[in-house]
Order: C-alpha cells, then structure tokens, then sequence
C-alpha cells in the first residue's frame, strides 16, 4: 500500500515539475555483504517508486575525511533529497560513525540518525523531523491494525538510537504510556505482561516468550536473528526476538520475521525521501520567495550616498539567493555581498512561466542624468518591499572610467541604490577586467599575425602554425573551421597543395581596415591615438592605432546579448576585426584566438546579484556604451530574473540614455535577439530637463544651475514638454504602454510636476505620477509601482521598427525619421562605401545602432526639444558582427573619454583604519 501511493506521488510530481525526480543517496564504505543485500533492496524499491536512487561506493581504505568530503558534496547537490549513510562503516581506518551521522544536513537525513532530528523527536517536534525508518515502519504497522495509541500502555524492549530510543519517543508523543525495558530491567517478563503494544528490538533470539504477552497485545517483532537448523541448506534459519509461534496464540497482531518491519523500513525510506522532496519542492518551488527586506532609517536632509550605503547592513548574498529560490550548487559567493549565479538554473527553470518584463528609460536627459539608475531601484523597492511581489532589478555593471572621472558611479542615489555602493562601482567580480584582457588579446594576435606574415615564408609559417609533434601533425579543430571557410575539405597537414598552403597561412590583413582597438577601463584622453611598434624588435612595422575605453569593445557586447557559453562563443567566432587586401573579413576565428577568448570569458558570462537598500534583489551584468553599442544589461541577466519571479512577478531593467537611443535599442536589438518581449515601458522625465528642453540655459556638470532651474517658471517647463511628447511617442510606437515617472527634485513645485503629469497623459501616457523615491525609497515610488502592476495588464502589441532584411540605408533612414524626427539621412563617402562593403560581405541583414549624441534628438547637442525637418548626417559605419549589428556613426564622438579638471577621484579615499571606502561615487 505504501509503495503505491508513494508511486503515485511521484507520478503527480514529475507531471507537474516536469523533469524533477526525488532524489536518494545511499553512502557505502567498503563492501560488506550483508550491506550489499540491503542496498540492493533500497535501490529496487526506489526504482520500482521511480526515485532517482544512486549508490556511491567507497573502498574499505577511506578514512574519515574522505567520507566527509563526499558527504559534503551530496549535502550541496540539489538533486539528491533523501541521504543515508549505510551503516557499518566498513573501513580499515578508524571513523567516528557519530560524527559521520550528524554531518548529513538534518533536511536530507531520511534515516533519521543525526543529533538534530533525534532532538527534535525527542522534543515532540515530529512534524519538522526525520524518524528513523524501523520506528517510523512500526508506528504505520500499528496504526494499520485500527488500534488506538493514545492511551494505551506501551513497552519497548532495546533502547538503540537506531530503533528503541526513538520508538520510545515516537510511542510517547502519540500519547501512548511508555516503558523501556533493557538488559538491566529485572521484571522485563512482568513488564512484558503488562503491554497493550509491544516492540521488541534486543538482538536476542526468541528471548520475549509467548506467555510473557498480554492476551490481544500488538506484537511488534524488529529482531533479525541467526540460529542453527539443519533443515535448512545454509544450516540456519531466521527469528526475531520473540518466540513467533507461541507468541501469536495470545497477541491480536504480530509481525513476522522475516517479511514484517523489514520491508516497512524500506517503505519508510522511500516515504521519507518521497516527503523530502515534497518538501524541497515546497521551499523551492519557482516564483515563491520568502524574503525578508530591510527597513531604511529616513533622514532629512538626505546624507549623502556613500553614507546611506555604508549605513545599510547588508543581508549575507547567500541568503538573497535563497530567498529568490537558487539552490547552493548554483550560485558562487564573491565574500558576503556579491555573488555569481550559474547559467544551469535556466535549464532547471526551462519549463517555468516568465515573469512581467518592464524597462526603464527615459526623456532627453541633461548632462547630469535624470535619475534612471535611482528609478529603477526605487521602483523595484517598491513592488518588492511595499507591495510584495517577486522582483528583480537588471542594471549594467559600471565603467571605472566614468566612475573616477565626471559622471562619478552608477548605483543609484539617496535611498534607492545597489549595494555596497563602493563594490557596485568599482571591480565587482572582474567582469570588465576580464573583456579587458579578452579585447587586448585580439589586438595582440592581429599584431603579430601582421608581423609573422611579413617576416616570414609560406612553409615556415605553415610549420609554426600547425608543428610536428612527436612526428604527427594535426590541425586544431578552429584551424579546420578556417579550412572549410577556404573551402577546403581537408583533414591531413600533408596533403593541402602550396596554393592551398598559402591561403591558409596568409591572412593578408590590410593594416587600414583594421576596427579592433585596444581598451582600458580608464578614462586616458592621451591614448585616444598612438604609434605602435615602434621598438627595434619590430623591424619597423609600426602603425597608428588608438586606445577605447573598455566598455565600448565588442566583447562587452558580446556579453551582453549571448543567451549561453556556446553563443558567446561562437559570437566571439564571428567578431571582424579587419578585412584582407581582397576585401574579405578576418574574423577572431581567423586569428585562431575564439577558444582562448571563451576561456577567458567564462566566468564573467555569469550574472552577478547583489540587493538594493531594502533587500529586493538585483543582476548587475554587462555595461555595453550606448552610443557604439546598445546599452543594455545582459539578455542571460534578465531571462534568469524572469524565471525566477515567475509569472505573476516582474523584471525592472533599464535602457542607456534617453528612449530614442537606449530603449530603441533595447527593443530592436536587444528583444529580437533575446526572444523577450516587454509589457511596460517606463520613461524618467525631470522637470529640470523639461525646463532644458523648453530653451532654459545650459546645464554644465559641476557648475551651479541657474535660477531658472530652481524657481518655478511653468512656461519653460511646457515648452520642454515637446521632448516628453515625442519621447512617449517613440515608446507607444513599439506598441508597448508607458507610464511616465517625474523624478522630483526638491526645488520643483507642485504647479511644474501637474502640469508635467497632465501633458503625459495628453500625449498617450497610460499614466504618469511624481516619484519621491530618492528621498523616501520604495515609499517614494509606490503609486509608480501600482501604476506598472496595472500597466502590465493591459493590452501589449509590441512590435519591431523595421525588417532586418531591410536595405542598410533604408533601416538607418527609418530610425532617424520615426525615431529621431529627422526629414531624411545624409551618407557622407566612407559611409556609402561601407554600405557596399557589409553588403558585399553578407553582413547587410544585421540590425542598426546608431551611435549619436545622447543629449539631443538630432544629432546637434544643442538642438534641444523636439526638433524636425533636419538632416542627419551618417559620417561613417562599423561593423559589430560577433555582437550582431552594424553601428553607423552620427557626427564625430570619442570612445575613449578624458579626466576633466577636477576628477571624481579627488572625494575618494581609503580609511586605513577600517579598511572602508569615503568620499564620493
């Protein structure tokens, strides 16, 4: 009866957690057959259940800490459930049997023989335990006849912690009156005679008679015993502890032996795993999270970041990822505040709903930013710790360069940040640090391949490319991918012709068209353009190349758009770096350097998670530019938050600069790669850039505002409205709804804000509201929150802006109009002859960046508003095809920024003392 309906748990829980099977380990040291007979009987029970049963074996030479070690692992595997240990240990060494029992985690131990369950029995505490599984086959024997427990006096002979100790408890807290007899009990035959309900589990043969037992007792038999029969082949025969055939003349029930209690152990086994797993399930089932969030402490006037940061105690990383539902083998601690997540939870979640997808973007911004970064956290504060919902955050990992230089970090600000702040915006796990060395690696492989083929012969090249080694030569499996490129069907070094020989030793790169810089995560204006080669060593083969800053190579947004190791790498794969003096691509899988490039990027593939101040979760992963690239976190980073809310959750992600470039890429790049498609769009807007906007004076980072700025002037701030307008215009052209968030700043007044929200609304904003999360947190961004759990429910139409296969110009020529409001597109020469050229080389159906200034619609900084009727001027176009699309170029813009003056760097320091940061971010 057990098994069956053991069976048919199993059968409900793999069909409605597809692929899930409840796990059990069986531990065995050494190799004693009476162990193997009782393996062998778990394993075929759990089999015919449809547990996952699996037998790890260890030599009879293991010594402790190599049972410990292994106990270790199964405690971490997320696939086992149920672990026992079978005991005896069978080993030559000498193992403490008690310190092996209590190192199985409480949760897993379905024998029931750890310290903490046994206390926990003991305690009564039997629904937050494990009973060992003899006791537990006793009880369900028991409860089989109909008799009541409660009330009846029960005995137990034998006091093991295996059976006796635990039946004892177990019998007591079903309210039975216990005795426990043992081997100094002097009355045990009187005592015997006085049971309702007897166990008996001493170890001696037929010691309990049949006329020591109370007429109509329950007879419980755990005994297993040896004594001789010549009948029998073997020359013995079994018996339990009590004499059977006199015993069953006086008892109602009595189990035999054998075929009584040891086939219920194995049942109890099996159930306890069977509830193991139910509970696994319970506590991991996806989108259900118990989390707990932080309560902020509100101070007026608002300190400054740095110190609401460093007042926040964070909650240990380990314990947010458990909170959102990741399991231990699927997440790596970076200390106690950062931590990197596997991409196998994806293929655990596969068959999981996702959640709502919202991303945030914003207006025009000024020069100074209008608070995306601090938006996204305060709205993902507010649904998570005010309104209760799953939530994730998905923000880009800063660039060190901005960060010590104007623009300062990027966790936010006031009470709506990432944290720790100074982690957030400094290395993180490495990640950038990584693409740095992963770029300048290329780079460094097309220098030299340029230097080996012009100092070199055909033949001693191709004897340096592929080498003799013991006498055999055999090409790379990336060296037979450049064969069959070259259309050359060939295996064995030997056989390729001089012809074919040269072709495949000569790429021929043609120094002019090389597009791969070196970069640094430092803004270093002066390596903006410089002579390499220039050491004698290098015969002269010097050229002009330059430096960019990291964040703008390729790799980074390669990162950012790969959906798994083998996506990234093979992107990687394709990435053009030059183009040969036939006009052909050479691509990294041309220089040979693809697999060293995913090597190097492997760890950085996995999202980082971190919290915000109030505790809800954050991915922070990938920092591509928004201008060259599309400024965007990672598409892995979003697809596994989604999973991990579940349906009814939401995913808060945020786009670089205003809508018209980091949302317009987020969408047509972005979405069609990733598959996602978005429910809300939510666009910042500031009256102070409205007011920009409207023709109010320049606004210069590090310089006070004018007076307009902070004094009401309702007239500048309508005019500025225009920005808003075509700003909601571009997102409601996507077919997604957008509710507007008026970031407000201290010196706006309550006319500037209404008269912000009414224009919102008028322009086609499903809604709009002030957002005074900065100084209040979540509490702050609350009726935003509301408004995009009601946004999320109305009719979404989303839609791409164009056809990939669209024509080159055409596509750039839709953007500018739609998007931008421009009256058409001007190509400028280099422009023109790169369209031929991607064409040419098939790279003509890749989707459109376009890299322009962030601080106007135009590409003119100082057209503010929404102008029209404009030209937009195409100056050149570059080629991202590792990453996907092709990047024309909008006026002249430097990837590699400069140190102002008075650089962010001078707020920052190190205090010796406690080892923490001060100063500012």
């Amino acid at each position: 009866q057990v098994r069956d309906r053991l069976k048919q748990q199993v059968l409900e829980m793999t069909e409605k957690f597809p692929g899930f099977r409840p796990g059990l380990a069986i531990l065995q040291v050494g190799n004693r057959d009476d162990s193997n007979l009782y393996i062998n009987m778990k394993l075929k029970a759990a089999s015919e259940i449809g547990i996952s049963a699996n037998h790890i074996k260890l030599p009879n030479t293991a010594t402790e800490a190599d049972v410990l070690k292994c106990i270790a692992s199964l405690n971490a595997d997320p696939a086992v459930h149920g672990f026992i240990v079978q005991l005896p240990l069978d080993s030559d060494k000498p193992i403490n049997t008690e310190k092996i029992t209590n190192a199985v985690a409480p949760e897993k131990d379905v024998d029931g023989l750890s310290s903490i369950n046994a206390g926990k029995l003991s305690r009564g505490d039997l629904g937050d335990c494990f009973i060992p599984c003899t006791p537990k086959g006793c009880m369900e024997l028991i409860r089989q006849t109909g008799v009541q427990v409660a009330g009846k006096r029960a005995v137990v002979i034998g006091r093991s912690k295996i059976v006796g100790a635990p039946m004892h408890d177990l019998l007591l807290w079903n309210n039975a009156t216990v005795t426990t007899c043992h081997s100094k009990t002097s009355t045990l035959a009187e005592e015997v005679g006085k049971a309702d309900i007897l166990v008996v589990a001493a170890g001696k043969a037929e010691m309990v008679k049949g006329e020591w037992i109370k007429p109509g007792a329950i007879v419980i038999d755990c005994g297993i015993n040896h004594v001789p029969d010549s009948t029998k082949a073997s020359g013995k025969r079994v018996v339990g502890d009590v004499a059977y055939s006199s015993a069953k003349e006086k008892a109602s029930y009595i189990t035999p032996v054998p075929g009584g209690v040891g086939p219920m152990t194995v049942a109890m086994l099996m159930q306890s795993t069977v509830e193991s797993a139910q509970r696994f399930l319970e506590k991991f089932q996806p989108g259900k999270w118990t989390i707990q969030y932080n309560q902020l402490t509100l101070k007026m006037p608002v300190p400054s970041d740095i110190e609401i940061s460093q007042s926040c105690v964070p909650k240990p990383i380990g314990q947010v990822a458990e909170e959102v539902g990741l399991f231990p083998d699927e997440v790596e601690l970076y200390g106690q505040t950062k931590a990197k997540v596997q991409l196998s939870v994806l293929k655990r979640l596969q068959n999981q709903p996702d959640g709502k997808y919202v991303v945030v973007t914003g207006i025009t911004p000024t020069p100074l930013g209008e608070g995306k970064s601090t938006t996204t956290v305060g709205l993902v504060q507010a649904l998570g710790a005010h309104l209760h919902q799953n939530v994730f955050a998905c923000v880009r990992q800063p660039s060190q360069g901005p960060t010590f230089g104007i623009k300062g970090g990027a966790a936010g600000g006031g009470y709506c940040q990432v944290v720790p702040m100074e982690e957030f915006n400094l290395h993180l796990t490495g990640d950038i640090h990584a693409i740095t060395a992963a770029n300048n690696l290329v780079a460094a492989a097309i220098d030299a391949r340029m230097f080996h083929e012009l100092t070199q012969s055909d033949q001693a090249l191709y004897n340096r490319l592929v080498p003799s080694v013991n006498g055999v030569r055999k090409f790379s499996d990336i060296q037979i991918r450049r064969l069959q490129k070259l259309g050359i069907n060939k295996t064995d070094p030997m056989a390729l012709t001089k012809e074919e020989v040269n072709a495949f030793v000569r790429l021929d790169i043609d120094p002019g068209t090389i597009t791969w810089q070196r970069v640094l995560d430092t803004n270093d204006r002066f390596l903006r353009k410089i002579t390499i080669g220039q050491s004698p060593t290098e015969k002269g083969f010097t050229r002009t190349a330059q430096f960019d800053i990291t964040v703008s190579s390729e790799i980074m947004a390669v990162l950012a758009l790969a959906d798994g190791l083998d996506d990234m790498k093979k992107r990687f794969g394709r990435m053009v770096v030059a183009s040969s003096k036939k006009g052909q691509p050479v691509t990294a899988d041309d220089l040979g350097v693809t697999g060293a490039l995913a090597v190097l990027m492997k760890d950085a593939i996995k999202p980082n998670l971190m919290q915000t101040l109030e505790g809800t979760p954050v991915f922070v992963h990938a920092g591509p530019f928004a201008n060259i690239a599309h400024g965007n976190s990672s598409v892995l980073a979003d697809k596994i938050a989604l999973k991990l809310v579940g349906k009814d959750g939401f995913v808060v992600t945020e786009a670089g600069f205003g809508a018209d470039i980091g949302m317009e890429k987020f969408f047509n790049i972005k979405c069609r790669y990733s598959g996602l498609r978005p429910h809300v769009v939510v666009l910042v807007a500031t009256v102070r850039a409205l007011k920009m906007h409207g023709g109010g004076p320049a606004v210069t980072a590090g310089v006070p505002l004018p007076k307009e700025y902070t004094e009401e002037n309702l007239q500048l701030v309508a005019k500025g409205c225009s920005n808003l307008n075509k700003q909601i215009q571009n997102a409601r052209m996507f077919g997604v709804p957008v509710v507007v968030a008026v970031n407000a700043f201290k010196t706006d007044t309550k006319a500037e804000v209404a008269l912000v929200v009414q224009h919102a609304k008028e322009a086609g904003a499903f809604d709009a509201l002030e957002c005074t999360h900065w100084a209040e947190g979540g509490k702050g961004a609350l009726a935003l929150a509301q408004a995009v759990q009601r946004a999320s429910q109305a009719p979404s139409n989303f839609r791409f802006l164009y056809n990939v296969e669209l024509p080159v110009v055409d596509k750039i020529r839709l953007i500018a109009q739609q998007v931008y409001g421009a009256r058409d597109i001007e190509l400028l020469p280099e422009a023109q002859e790169k369209v031929a050229l991607y064409t040419k080389q098939g790279f003509g159906n890749l989707p459109i960046c376009m890299a322009k200034t962030h601080l106007s619609l135009s590409h003119d900084p100082e057209q503010k508003g929404a102008p029209t009727g404009f030209v937009l001027p195409i100056r050149d176009i570059r080629a991202s095809v590792g990453a996907g699309f092709l990047y024309p170029l909008v006026g002249t813009m430097s990837t590699m920024p400069g140190l102002p003056t008075r650089p962010c760097f001078y707020d920052i320091d190190l205090d010796p003392a406690s080892g923490g940061v001060n100063g500012l971010f």
